[in-house]
């Protein structure tokens, strides 16, 4: 199982409208050049983010903007915003096990309550981490690439 490249892209998003907020206009080509994905992408995400109430944007070629201060969105925000979650789980048990069999009939009854376990350990971790963070690795990260070159 893998998290969809969504939740990365978004991250990155948030580093670019943070990087370059007050000097460009932050638009979904503009992030699409950032992040090298193509625009239509990146304005689904930005809507995903929009609807979460994270970002603001501006129609036409007025830019995007975090919707509150970056100390107040953690990563479980963005993360829930952007990602297919059914009903809230992060696992997806297969449809139909066979109850004839002793495995199938008690799978859920055996992985249930572990696979809730590690979802809250993922939620938990995620919500620990907020944008100030991100902006703060970006900010230490854009000042080391300044003094050392572009290759580390």
């Amino acid at each position: 199982m893998q998290i969809s490249s969504r939740f990365t892209l978004a991250i990155h998003i948030f580093a670019c409208i943070d990087t370059f907020g007050e000097e460009y206009k932050v638009t979904s080509d503009f992030l699409a050049k950032s992040t090298n994905v193509n625009p239509v992408i990146i304005r689904k995400i930005l809507g995903q983010l929009k609807g979460a109430g994270l970002i603001d944007v501006a129609r036409g070629t007025g830019g995007t903007t975090a919707a509150k201060p970056l100390d107040e969105i953690t990563f479980l925000d963005v993360y829930r915003a952007v990602e297919c979650i059914e009903r809230g789980e992060l696992f997806h048990f297969h449809e139909n096990p066979n109850a004839e069999c002793p495995v199938g009939r008690n799978i859920h009854h055996i992985l249930d309550d572990k696979l809730f376990q590690v979802q809250k350990a993922m939620e938990d971790e995620l919500a620990s981490v907020t944008l100030a963070d991100l902006k703060r690795d970006t900010e230490e990260c854009l000042k080391e690439e300044a003094l050392f070159g572009r290759e580390k």
